[in-house]
Order: structure tokens, then C-alpha cells, then sequence
């Protein structure tokens, strides 16, 4: 794992964090408890934080970016950022799922109990209701429900169990 030091800003993991040996968490990167950060992620804390509530996990090749000056990404509690997903300059609520290649774009607002599509993409600016979103760029396909918030918070704990599975070993 690279876990790098920029100017004056050390990246700082919660207890019972998994890093996968080949992750990348650089300069301001802040994560609660029980995250989970996959193989191939980068976490590029270097124009803007990247801040990690408790119980998220970024997937394999996920990236976390923001632009300098003008955004950080904020994540809440229970939240799972797909493979291959960019969260960029964005700020994504509790019980979230951000589906394998989506793009959530700077300053785009995902409120609690959303899931973003595989292959979305939320554009800059946007601030979503809760509910499915979809299609390119993304749309709302389906209200949020307490089906939807469930979806995606048993994507994060489903991760936790992973997680521990490589912490074992």
C-alpha cells in the first residue's frame, strides 16, 4: 500500500481499516472506522480532503479526486463506491451506492439512501433527491424507498465481512 505524506498532510485510517497491498491514500485523506479501501484504489488527497465516514469501502480501481480551490469529496457512513467508480469534488450522504464506473462529478450532491447507477454520470453542480439514478447524463429512475436505502446498505455491510476476510489472513 502507499500511504504518502503531502505537503504536511498524512493520510489518517480508522481502527479496523483494510488497505489492499497495491492502494494509494495521498496527503489530506481522512477515514473513519471499519472502511475498506480495494485493490488499485487512489484516494489523491493532494488539491482538496477526502474525508470517509465510518463502514465506506472503495472498490478495486476506484478514484477520489477533487479540483483545487473549488471542491472536496465528503463521504458519510455506509457508503460503497463501486469499481472503477471517480468520485470527484463530490459530496455523497449515508447508505449510499455508487455503482462499478460511475462518475460523480465536483459539487454534485448525493443525499442518503441514493444508489448512482453502473456506468452514471452525475454531473457537476447537481444535487440529487434520494432514489435510483441512471444513464448518461444521470437520471432519477426510481424514488427513494426504504427498499433502496436497504440495497444500498447492505452493499456496505456485505463489505465489512470481506474485509475481514483479508485481515485474517
Amino acid at each position: 500500500m502507499i500511504i504518502k505524506t503531502l505537503n504536511g498532510k498524512t493520510p489518517q485510517t480508522g481502527k479496523r481499516a483494510f488497505i489492499a497491498d497495491n492502494a494509494a491514500l495521498i496527503g489530506d485523506v481522512t477515514m473513519g472506522d471499519d472502511c475498506s479501501i480495494w485493490y488499485g484504489a487512489v484516494l489523491r488527497g493532494d488539491v482538496g480532503s477526502i474525508i470517509l465516514g465510518d463502514r465506506v469501502n472503495v472498490q478495486d480501481g476506484a478514484v477520489m479526486h477533487a479540483t483545487y480551490g473549488k471542491s472536496e469529496v465528503r463521504i458519510g457512513n455506509d457508503v460503497s463506491v463501486g469499481h472503477n467508480a471517480v468520485v470527484h469534488g463530490a459530496v455523497i450522504g449515508n447508505k449510499v451506492l455508487v455503482g462499478m464506473g460511475a462518475v460523480v462529478m465536483d459539487n454534485a450532491v448525493v443525499p442518503d439512501g441514493t444508489v448512482i447507477a453502473a456506468g452514471a454520470v452525475v454531473l457537476a453542480n447537481s444535487v440529487l433527491e434520494p432514489g435510483i439514478y441512471a444513464g448518461v447524463p444521470a437520471k432519477k429512475v426510481k424514488d427513494g424507498s426504504d427498499v433502496v436505502t436497504a440495497m444500498a446498505y447492505n452493499n456496505a455491510l456485505d463489505y465489512i465481512g470481506y474485509k475481514d476476510w483479508y485481515k485474517e489472513d
